[in-house]
């Protein structure tokens, strides 16, 4: 059974996620805060954290900054800002799905099941021999990156994503593509989730993101990577 902390601090909103949730199978902790939610956190393991943007204290952009540090559990973020840019800033700091309130409960408990089933399938790659290339070294069997011999931290979705291309050197991937192959899907997922994740991609592997040596744009195509 996964265990799935939601993080609200509208009671009735919580309430009625976790009972949706419960009845989907899922064991459900609560927290109504910023800080709560990093000390359920912690304490729990959760297999996925629901989070909720707008929080007392500690908001939810901060709460997912500090999670990414020390973890790579799956994120869904709940947010009544319904620009890109918004979206795009949860994306960045590491977030593997959003959900627009108003919302469905039953579409909410939909996403959970799918990026649970995508973790799950990352999980389960397997791992062959470690890629090296000039500067950058990438082990699929400990999942790390080295980068001119120094490790880099990637969460579980960057490095999915990176292997995937460098698997696969100078072919072409559209974003649609990486979704299916990565994300196990593109249902609910924009696919700006893949710019973004590109994007902090290079900000760990390359020397100089502006100008990238390894992961290049085709543009209105996709990405490739570059041995």
């Amino acid at each position: 059974m996964a265990t799935i902390l939601v993080v609200e601090d509208e009671p009735s909103i919580a309430e009625i996620v976790a009972l949706y949730l419960e009845r989907a199978g899922f064991s459900v902790r609560t927290a109504a805060d910023g800080q709560e939610a990093l000390d359920e956190s912690a304490r729990s393991l959760p297999d996925l954290i629901v989070l909720d943007l707008m929080l007392p204290g500690i908001d939810g952009y901060e709460v997912l900054r500090r999670l990414r540090t020390t973890s790579d559990t799956p994120v869904i973020m709940l947010t009544a800002r319904k620009t890109e840019v918004d979206r795009i800033a949860g994306l960045e700091l590491g977030a593997d799905d959003y959900v627009v309130k108003p919302f469905s409960a039953q579409e909410l408990v939909s996403r959970v099941r799918a990026v649970l089933r995508r973790s799950r399938k990352a999980d389960a790659l397997p791992a062959g021999e470690p890629l090296t290339f000039d500067g950058l070294t990438i082990d699929p069997s400990s999942r790390t990156v080295l980068v001119a011999g120094e490790e880099q931290r990637l969460t579980a979705r960057e490095f999915d994503l990176l292997l995937t291309l460098a698997r696969r050197p100078r072919h072409v991937f559209s974003r649609d593509q990486l979704l299916n192959v990565v994300w196990g899907t593109t249902d609910f997922i924009d696919p700006s989730t893949v710019t973004v994740h590109i994007r902090r991609l290079r900000e760990k592997v390359e020397r100089d993101p502006s100008e990238p040596r390894y992961l290049k744009t085709v543009w209105g195509v996709g990405y490739r990577f570059e041995p």
